[in-house]
């Protein structure tokens, strides 16, 4: 069986969930899904990792075609899977760029405290999720950019909040991690055993 969905033009999340509903509604089969740019070919790209499901991408006139070939292509190792021993099943969501209520610099000294015993404790947290302000953890010049990258090395995924990136004009500056969309986070969220929100 064989879908085809076209989400050019749809806005974050709607690809995503669209070709989510699709996969739900097949045991086996491909679903074929057409983006207009490069975020939304990332996002539907890695719900097919997160579903352990083999993928292929091609790029013509703008435009991405992104299949995902579901039943017997289950399961292939490190074609779409990456190998991510020592992590915890806990996913940390960062809203704010500081740690805490009070004086500003005593936040900011307290989440990079935070940031590098986190890279040294195992397990690592399966992923860290950056909101809100928590965004400009993610970007170039952040106090916390070496732990961030030091986790993402060991296996962590690391996600910055597309609308909030947008929302402070600072997309271009991500310097760790992928943009993602609201419909990941909560997959995320949802499927994880903990939760921490800082």
């Amino acid at each position: 069986m064989e879908i085809k969905i076209d989400a050019r033009g749809l806005a974050c999340p709607k690809p995503v969930i669209e070709t989510k509903k699709a996969l739900d509604q097949i045991p086996e089969g491909n679903i074929i899904t057409l983006v207009d740019n490069a975020i939304a070919r990332d996002n539907v790209s890695k719900l097919a990792k997160s579903m352990q499901l083999h993928f292929t991408v091609e790029e013509a006139d703008g435009n991405f075609q992104i299949s995902i070939f579901k039943g017997e292509y289950v399961g292939l190792g490190d074609e779409g899977i990456e190998n991510r021993p020592n992590l915890s099943n806990l996913v940390m969501l960062v809203a704010s760029d500081v740690m805490g209520e009070g004086e500003r610099e005593l936040g900011e000294i307290l989440m990079k405290g935070y940031f590098y015993a986190l890279a040294e404790y195992e397990p690592y947290p399966k992923a860290v999720i950056f909101m809100n302000s928590g965004v400009k953890l993610a970007i170039e010049g952040s106090p916390v950019l070496e732990h961030v990258r030091r986790l993402q090395e060991y296996g962590t995924e690391v996600m910055s909040c597309g609308t909030c990136l947008d929302y402070y004009g600072i997309k271009t500056l991500l310097a760790v991690g992928e943009v993602s969309n609201m419909y990941t986070i909560v997959e995320y969220i949802s499927e994880a055993n903990n939760t921490i929100k800082l």
